[in-house]
Formats: C-alpha cells, sequence, structure tokens
C-alpha cells in the first residue's frame, strides 16, 4: 500500500491527474509476478490486457528487482496502455548485486512468438525488453528472435505510442510492415533505444497517415552499464546482414527527426513509394548511409536536413557510399555532411568511395546546398551512372577544403 501511495504521489507530481491513476492497475494484481513461470506470466499479463480494453485502462509494469519471466505471443488489445517506471535507459538499469537490468523489465526467452502484437489506440510506454538468453560473443550462436512489438498483421492498426523503451539483446526491435490489405496509420516512435542483432530497429511499410520517428537511438553498448558488451564479431555480423536500421516504404509524409545508428550495414532506407522529412540525423559506422529511392516524380520526394554521415563500414570501397538515390522523384539535400575514420568497435575501411551515388535511367533531380564532403576516395564526390538526372549542388566543399559548385543535365 505504501508503495501504491507513492507511486501515486509520483503520477501526480509529473501531472498525471488522480483519474487517469484511477485506471491505472499494477500488473501485479493480475498474478503476473517475477517469481512465475514465463508462460504463467504471458497468460495472466493477457488476462490484464483483456480487462482493460473494454475501458481503456491503462496497465502498471510495477518496478521489480528481478526482471519479469515472460513468453510471447501477446496481444495488446484496442485501448489498452502498458506503462512502465523508466525512461529510456542507453546504457541500462543495473541491480546493485547483480548483472541484470531493473525496473519495469521483461525478461524475454521464448524464439518462438513476437512478444507483443499491437492493434489500436494502444500505448508502450517506459518499459525494458531484455533478452537474457540472447548470444554476445559468438555470432553463429546468435538467436534469431520474432520481433519484440509487431503490428497487426490481420486488421487495420490506427493510433500506436511507443515511447521511451529500450531493448537489450533484441533480433527486430519494432516491425510495422503491415499487410497491404491492413493498412497502419498514425505510428508514433519516440525516445527508443537498442541494438537489434538484425539491424533492424523500426521498419514500417503500407502506413499512411505520418508515421513518426522521433528521437531514436541504436548503439551496440545498449548494455554497458549492466556489465554487458557485444564482441567485434558479433557487431560485424550486424553489419554483415545489409539491413537497414530504419526503414520505410509505402507512407504518406513520414517523420523521421532526431535519428542514429551505430554499427549497422544501412543507416536508413527511404523506399521507392515513400515521402516526407528527415532532419538531424548521425548514421555512424555504416557502409549506406541513406538509400532514397522514388517510383514517381508526384510525391517521392525527400527534404534531408541538419545531419552527419560516417560510411566506413563496406567489405569494399565501391559498396562503402554516404548516400544513394535511385528510381524517380527529388531530393534536397541540405546542410548534410559525411566524413570517414576508423573505430575499433568494428571491423572498417576509414573512407568511403564517394559522397553521392546516383543510380537508374529514369529522371530524378536532386538539390544539394551547403554539403560537407570529406574522406572519400574517387575523384569526384558525386558518382552519376544516371544520365537522366539533373543535379545542382551550391556552395558544397569537397575534401580539398575548396568549394564545390556543379550542375548536371542530361545530354
Amino acid at each position: 500500500m505504501k508503495q501504491r501511495r507513492f507511486v501515486l504521489m509520483l503520477f501526480l507530481a509529473v501531472g498525471v491527474s488522480s483519474a487517469a491513476w484511477a485506471q491505472m492497475k499494477s500488473i501485479q494484481e493480475f498474478g503476473v509476478l517475477p517469481t512465475n513461470a514465463a508462460s504463467v506470466n504471458a497468460e495472466n499479463l493477457q488476462k490484464a490486457i483483456d480487462w482493460a480494453t473494454r475501458s481503456g485502462a491503462a496497465l502498471y509494469i510495477e518496478p521489480v528487482e528481478v526482471p519479469y519471466p515472460i513468453d510471447g505471443g501477446i496481444v495488446l488489445k484496442k485501448n489498452v496502455s502498458l506503462v512502465g517506471a523508466n525512461g529510456p535507459t542507453p546504457r541500462g538499469t543495473r541491480h546493485p548485486d547483480a548483472k541484470r537490468p531493473v525496473g519495469s523489465v521483461f525478461n524475454i526467452t521464448d524464439a518462438s512468438k513476437p512478444f507483443i502484437v499491437v492493434e489500436s489506440g494502444t500505448r508502450i510506454e517506459g518499459i525494458q525488453f531484455w533478452y537474457s538468453e540472447q548470444e554476445l560473443d559468438n555470432p553463429a550462436e546468435v538467436i534469431p528472435y520474432p520481433p519484440t512489438i509487431q503490428v497487426n498483421k490481420t486488421a487495420f492498426t490506427q493510433g500506436v505510442k511507443l515511447a521511451d523503451l529500450t531493448f537489450y539483446g533484441e533480433y527486430v526491435a519494432m516491425d510495422f510492415n503491415a499487410d497491404p490489405t491492413f493498412k497502419c496509420e498514425l505510428i508514433l516512435i519516440e525516445h527508443c533505444y537498442g541494438y537489434p542483432l538484425s539491424g533492424e530497429f523500426i521498419r514500417i511499410d503500407y502506413c499512411y497517415d505520418i508515421p513518426r520517428f522521433l528521437h531514436c537511438h541504436v548503439n551496440p553498448a545498449i548494455m554497458r552499464e549492466i556489465g554487458f558488451r557485444f564482441s567485434k564479431a558479433v557487431i560485424d555480423s550486424v553489419v554483415d546482414r545489409k539491413t537497414f536500421a530504419y526503414s520505410v516504404n509505402h507512407t504518406d509524409n513520414a517523420q523521421l527527426i532526431d535519428i542514429f545508428t551505430f554499427a549497422t550495414w544501412g543507416g536508413i532506407h527511404l523506399g521507392e513509394e515513400s515521402y516526407g522529412q528527415l532532419t538531424n540525423f548521425n548514421l555512424d559506422c555504416v557502409a549506406v548511409g541513406i538509400l532514397k529511392q522514388g517510383a514517381n516524380t508526384k510525391n517521392r520526394n525527400w527534404q534531408i536536413a541538419q545531419g552527419s554521415i560516417i560510411a566506413n563500414a563496406g567489405n569494399t570501397l565501391e559498396e562503402t557510399r554516404p548516400i544513394i538515390i535511385e528510381g524517380q522523384g527529388h531530393t534536397a539535400l541540405s546542410n548534410v555532411e559525411a566524413f570517414s575514420g576508423g573505430n575499433g568497435a568494428l571491423t572498417n575501411l576509414e573512407k568511403s568511395y564517394d559522397f553521392l551515388w546516383v543510380k537508374g535511367d529514369k529522371r530524378l533531380t536532386i538539390s544539394l546546398f551547403g554539403c560537407r564532403m570529406r574522406n572519400y576516395t574517387a575523384a569526384d564526390p558525386m558518382t552519376v551512372d544516371n544520365p537522366k538526372a539533373v543535379i545542382q549542388a551550391v556552395a558544397c566543399v569537397d575534401h580539398n577544403e575548396e568549394l564545390y559548385n556543379r550542375i548536371i543535365q542530361p545530354k
């Protein structure tokens, strides 16, 4: 009772009303306990969700010293919130006497099912997901867990908020690749941290009406505070999967702001059926920073600004490219820099082939303003293998620290 009163006072202090608190019940009241078997906790958490869906209640993931063991296959039904005590914990929480995270933590060992599938009007916030049996040293023994959080692929899903989440040892963190028949909408993901061993942190497909990725961070040092680390061999194996940390396709006006990744093959894939804005980003130790594609000239356009790319992690120089653009549509690059160098955390080339590689055989347009281009080995920072590309670079700076202004038009 004392703990419950304390939590109530805490929620009131941060502006959560007493009415909202009255709708929040601890999962322990439904028999989700750190001493239970994982199957029992999964069954009891589902019962709690089934209760909460009728009223739109929130379930409180009461913090514990020993994380809750839990199986996958849970469905977060409409209207339900799962709320924990933690903000994002980018280096981990740690018990004072043991190498394990503490707080609102689920310990997931089920490799057969996604941990949780989300329906419309749902929220997951302030929770840590720990895969305690994940391999840290030997790439051949990495467990390819299903996604931690997955969109419902058999019904329309609208309005999902994922915030202040941390993932330890996941394979795919958030899978919002919807079925084309059951598209999703208004997916908000913010302040989430992890290092997916597939290289895929957030993937979203067939999401209309503004998906948002805000303030998200991918880094293999995610468990440093707990006392765990991924070996260089495991990190290299993540890069070798040739996946992208963030992937967007079949979306309208996607918003990506303050996005970071380290030691994945690709930073951000902007698919051929997407458009939107990407701003304030850092893509560190990647082979390809941004791959932008486009399937038409009407609205397959991206505005990309205020970011840096350190492309050095390809197996060859020819596949180490900060930016690749192909297909159709327009790309506006403003104040984007690329530089390379060595990093002992992974195998790398310490340089890139060029700054921008333009591919394909269809007309596309590109504008560059104020871009800084460095540590590339090609004679020119732009490799143009598309005879129909229209490109203008203004007030850019090349690797000789000289102004770079160039116009390219079809012959």
